[in-house]
Order: structure tokens, then sequence, then C-alpha cells
């Protein structure tokens, strides 16, 4: 087809053609659309003549037809790994290797991928290497040879299988007679060194004493149940050396930095896959994960490390804990011009979690230019259309390039691109586990669904490109910094708002003081007007399941990736401190009935005006374990559903596969509608008693949505 470059046909370069089925594997057919120049038809190569001006104006457009595997066996994909047309699929052998352990273990991709060695020839034969027989002409061999060279670069710990290492010792032997000189042969046996020092270096961590014992801050924590207790030890500790933030704000910011990347740069992308994280908290599972789970740790010492020392000294005026605000705010700040979107995002979610959040006092005696910081950093984690503000300045991150060199010539691709991002990796463990639960892993007829790897790969692809470009941060520890971070105070959650209501309390005695009431009316008309000047929807209210910092672990007590059950942590939406009136009124309503000078909390069962507590139950074969959750007027199901699963530990990506459940006298059950206010929708005359059931399969197609991206 010819045409005229100005007239270039508006089609996609690669359309969808249909499914091809071949010896057991289901292939997705496309067609290439591929464009190359001519000469126009009136000049011929061979007519002694110089192309005109207009011989290149015509194009020539070329289809061929390109199959990538969806769907095969086990051992079809194997075959795949060394007969596969890297030109046409390239993404299959890299996606292959970073998901494999989602359904087959090394070990078996292995004893499937190599192929026996040559059987030994007697002593008296005289060994002639012809062309057929060299390692350049076979085309077999030099396929899997190199197949075993992308996976020992990009995948080393994959081989990792103490004290042995039976899978590397496989890979030896076969590369010592395959290309005994090769690069993939020197590779491997420096991987093996570098796993036994590693191993020796593990062993004499742990004959060395203990200089403290459990985690940091945990020997100097108070019992959770007595503030007055924590208020006592505070007195009388004397911190020794400089805190946390006596340090300027670069020096802190870099520190936390330094810290990410390297917890960041370690992570196993296998152990992202939501077939993997999903399992963390099931019993026996603690050894799962141990990568991600030391960047959760790290999040949760960050978000720990702000708690502590704004919460840290009640006896501080508004003012100084003002100040104290204000420089976590430029610390966050500074992290965001680092790229570190992990640490901004802990401190933001400390800053916004309710009990530093309720101090309205102190949030009052903010600065004018730090709360409007505060207010655009907060921006970017919104939880609107599914944190896409977040991956849209991540992916603007990504693609941002380094200056160019003096003598770089124009256009050219830049010599070194800037360190980082540092992501919050959560973003990426909740498209993961949502991809996991969304697609099958085994198609009819027993067929390993591997377009779900190739959409897992996707993401991991972007974890390990970032990995890359954080080694380029150069960052120098510092010493006094990291001891200051370890060694500051960790609450707990409960001890935080005890605290907080120590150093605030609450506005009233008791809430059905008419000033109070009155106090509350008019800050939700102030909210609701706010609301509607912002444009905000409901999911962006308080409490919402959905919310950013809801799902975030503060205290250390809790499984890694849990985010606090606790019903008075509920967090505000981000970026509207207690300064303004909006949100602090549904923020402040929950406390106002649980003053030291009212009624005690109610019992399970027990009616109250605001709350109650109630039990909820998960329909499984782990036998009937109730949890108590608190339950307000202000609840519906999606929360109160996602509160449960925090208390029951388990994921909360899967709280739209559940529906709840009243359990009523006589066998009997009231099915609480979706998006339901469960205070009003609920039997009040029977028990409290409620059970989370999952939807059947058809249903909770309806209420996942994935989004790989």
């Amino acid at each position: 087809m010819l045409r005229t470059a100005g007239k270039e046909l508006a089609l996609a370069p690669l359309q969808d053609w249909g499914e091809e089925t071949e010896d057991g594997a289901v292939y997705s057919v496309s067609l290439r659309r591929q464009r190359s120049q001519r000469l126009s038809p009136r000049e011929g190569p061979g007519d002694g003549q110089t192309p005109g001006p207009h011989a290149s104006t015509f194009l020539h457009y070329r289809t061929s037809k390109v199959r990538m595997l969806r769907a095969a066996h086990l051992e079809r994909l194997v075959r795949e790994l060394v007969s596969v047309d890297r030109e046409q699929d390239p993404g299959f052998v890299p996606a292959f290797l970073a998901t494999h352990q989602a359904f087959v273990p090394t070990a078996r991709v292995l004893g499937l991928l190599l192929p026996p060695p040559p059987p030994p020839l007697p002593p008296w034969v005289e060994i002639k290497k012809t062309e057929g027989q060299d390692l350049s002409f076979n085309k077999n061999l030099r396929a899997v040879v190199s197949v075993l060279g992308s996976w020992l670069r990009d995948h080393p710990q994959d081989f990792w299988d103490p004290p042995a290492h039976s899978d590397l010792g496989r890979v030896r032997t076969f590369l010592g007679w395959a290309a005994p000189l090769g690069a993939e042969a020197l590779e491997a046996e420096k991987l093996l060194r570098d796993f036994l020092e590693e191993a020796e270096q593990e062993q004499d961590e742990e004959e060395q004493p203990q200089a403290s014992a459990g985690p940091p801050g945990t020997a100097r924590t108070p019992s959770p149940d007595s503030p007055e207790g924590y208020l006592e030890e505070e007195e009388g500790l004397v911190q020794e050396g400089p805190e946390l933030l006596d340090f300027s704000v670069d020096q802190v910011a870099e520190q936390l930095t330094l810290m990410d990347v390297e917890l960041f740069s370690r992570v196993r992308p296998c152990e992202c896959l939501g077939s993997v994280w999903s399992q963390r908290d099931r019993p026996g599972a603690a050894g799962i994960a141990p990568t991600v789970r030391a960047t959760v740790t790290q999040f949760n010492l960050v978000t720990g490390c702000v708690l502590g020392s704004v919460l840290g000294a009640p006896g501080l005026a508004a003012p100084q804990r003002a100040q104290r605000l204000e420089k976590w705010i430029r610390i966050a700040q500074r992290c965001r011009e680092l790229r570190n979107f992990s640490s901004l995002r802990a401190i933001l979610s400390a800053l916004q979690s309710n009990p530093i959040y309720r101090l309205k006092s102190s949030w009052g005696a903010v600065s004018r230019e730090p709360l409007s910081t505060f207010r655009k950093l907060s921006q970017i984690f919104s939880d609107e259309n599914n944190h896409l503000s977040s991956r849209e300045i991540l992916s603007q991150e990504e693609a941002t390039e380094g200056p160019q060199e003096e003598n770089t010539p124009p256009g050219s691709l830049p010599s070194k691109l800037p360190p980082g991002p540092v992501p919050y990796l959560g973003t990426f463990l909740t498209d993961l586990v949502m991809l996991d639960t969304a697609l099958p892993d085994m198609l009819e007829g027993d067929l390993i669904n591997f377009e779900k790897r190739r959409k897992e790969w996707e993401i991991l692809a972007r974890i390990q490109q970032m990995q890359k470009r954080c080694r380029s941060y150069c960052l120098s520890p510092c010493r006094p910094i990291l001891a200051a971070l370890r060694a500051q105070r960790q609450l707990s959650e409960e001890q935080s708002y005890r605290v907080s209501r120590v150093i605030e309390p609450p506005a009233a005695s008791c809430p059905s003081s008419p000033r109070v009431r009155r106090r509350i009316s008019l800050t939700k008309r102030l909210s609701a007007k706010l609301s509607r000047e912002r444009g905000s929807s409901p999911g962006g209210s308080p409490g919402d399941p959905s919310s950013p910092t809801s799902r975030l672990c503060v205290s250390p007590s809790l499984s890694p990736g849990s985010p606090p059950s606790s019903p008075r942590m509920r967090d505000p939406p981000p970026g509207s401190p207690p300064a303004s009136p909006g949100p602090q009124g549904s923020s402040t309503k929950l406390p106002l009935a649980l003053t030291l000078s009212c009624p005690g909390i109610p019992h399970v069962g027990q009616q109250g005006s605001e709350a109650r507590v109630i039990r909820v139950s998960i329909d499984n074969d782990h036998g009937n374990l109730y949890r108590s959750i608190l339950l307000t007027s202000q609840d519906k199901v999606p929360s109160v559903v996602q509160r449960a699963l925090q208390k029951h530990n388990v994921a909360q990506f899967w709280a739209r596969d559940y529906q709840l459940f009243q359990v009523l006298p006589g066998e009997k059950e009231l099915l609480i509608p979706d998006n339901a206010n469960v205070f009003y929708a609920m039997s009040p005359a029977a028990p409290g008693d409620f059970m989370l059931r999952r939807r059947k399969k058809e249903e909770a197609q309806h209420t996942t949505s994935v989004s790989p991206t």
C-alpha cells in the first residue's frame, strides 16, 4: 500500500487478530504494522537517475504476524524459554523468570530446562570439535545458557538455598561442560562466593552479643493502659545524646532517604506478587517476603518517630508543639525534593493520624506557609480515582531525564539519569494483590494462565527499573542521626490516643452539652460547605476505608502491612488540618462521646446513643473467633468490614469480597446491604454479633477492580 506522508493511515501499530491453539498451548495473535520508506514508483533504482526531492515522500507499510504465548502447560512454558523468538515476544523470558515462583519452584524449572550432560568418551578416543559440536552452532545449548545468564543476573536470590545451594550447584555443573569459559559460568561462581560470604557474615552476627534486647523503643515503652504512667516516666527520663529533631531538616531527610534506598534496593520483586504477599499473615508464614516486610517495618518506624516526637513531650505549650509539626512538614518537603515518596507518605500519615490531627491548638499555631505546604503534599496521596495523583506524579518522576552535558549533541539522551524515585511500595502491593484476586491462575484444560503473569511482570518491571535508578543516590550514613532515629520513643496506637487526650482534653466532659452540640452542628455545616467547594466525593470522608492513611501500620504490635484498627484512629481526609473547622467535627465527635467523665464504653450488645461494641467473626474453617470493634452512628458497611478484617489479620485488599451479616436468634441472619449505615440497618433488639462471609465468585467479579499500572 502506497500513500503520501501527509495522508498516513491512522491505524494502531498492533491490532488483535485472535487466538491460536497449538500443541496444548494458546497463543494470542496480533498484526504488527511497520512502516518502511521506498522510492516513488516513477523513479526505480535502475534508471540511472538521482532520486528527486519527492522520492521519499511515499510510505510503504508491511504487516507481520506476532504470536505471544497466553496459556500452556508447564513443560511447554519451559520449552518456550529456549524456542521463543525474542524479537516477536521480548517479554516472555523476563516475565517467566520474575513470576515463576508463583506457580512452580526453581528446582522443577531447572529439571525441565537443563539437558543431560553428554556421555563420557573412552580415554583413548581423541576429542575433535566440529562445527556441529561447537557451542556457537548449537542453538539449543546457546539458548539455555542465555536464559541462565539472565536468571543469574536478574534474580540471583532464586538460587539461595543454604547451606548446599543445590540449585546453583546444578547450574554450575551444566555451565561447566556447556560453557566453561563463558560469562555465565563466571557469574555462577561469583554468586556462590557471595552466598558463602553472606552465610559467614550472618553467622558472625548471630554469635556477637546483642547490645540491646528488642526493637528500638520497646525498652522504654510504658504500659498502654496508663497515660499517667507514661507521663511519670517521661519526667524521669533524660534523652541520651541529641534528639532526632535537633538535627537539620536536610540531614534527617537525607538519612531517611538513605535507609529507604537501601531497603528498597534489596526488595525481591517476586515477594511483591499478590500470591506471595497475601499469605504473610497466615500461620507459619512469618518468613514470607522478608525484604518487603523490612520496608514495612521502616515505614512504621518513621511513622512512630513522628508520633513520638510530637506527642512525646506532653508538657509542651501549643506554640512549641507547632514548631515540631512545622519541622516535620519541612522534612516531608525535603523528602519530596529527594524523590523519596516512602518516607514522605510515612510522615504525612503520622501527621494525619487522629492523635496528632486532633491537636487543634497546636495546629492553630502552625504558620501559614508550612500549613500550605502540608496541604499540597497531602494531595499527592489523595485516594481519589485509585490514587491517580500519586501514580501520575510517580510516572512523571520516572520519566525525568538528567541534565545534558555541555558537549552532548541536542536531542540525545542524557548521560546520567537523576537518582530515584523511591516509591511507596504499598501502591504496587495493592495492585498486585488485586490482580492476583481478579485473574485465575489456571485456565480450562489445566493450562497456566501466563497472560496473568505478563500483567504482573509489567508492575514488577517498574519496580526493578526504579531499583536500578536508586543506585545513583550519593548519600553517606550519619551515625548520630541513625542512632537518634532508632532511640526515638515509639508509642503504641492506644498510647498515642491517650497521650493526645492528655495534651488537649476533649471540648466538654459530656457530649450532651448544648454548647458542644451546637459546635458540632456548626462544624458539620462548615464541613459540608468546604466539601462542596472542593468538589470532594463521599469516598474521602473521615474514616473511609480507602483513605491512604487508614491503611498504614503505626503500632509495632500490628502485623506488617496491617492498618490501625482502633476506631479512635480514624484518619481525616488529607490536606485538611484541624485549623480548618471542616473535618474536625467528624473527628472529634467520637472522642467527645468517650470522655473520662462520661459513662464507659458500651459493652457488647449494649445500646448507646452514638456507639456500641459489636463482635464480628469470619465464616471459615478456623472456628468462630470473634473480634470486638466499636460501631458508631457514622460507620457504613465498607468501613466495618475492613476494620473487622484488620482485627482478624486478613488482607485489607479483600474487603470487597465479603458481605456483612447480623446473627439473629433462631439461627437466622440479616444481610446488611452494601454502603448501608450499619448502626441503623442492624436489628437493635438482637445481640451485637456479626459475621463476614465471602461473596460468590460471580458477585466478587462485579466488585473487584484491577489497576495493573
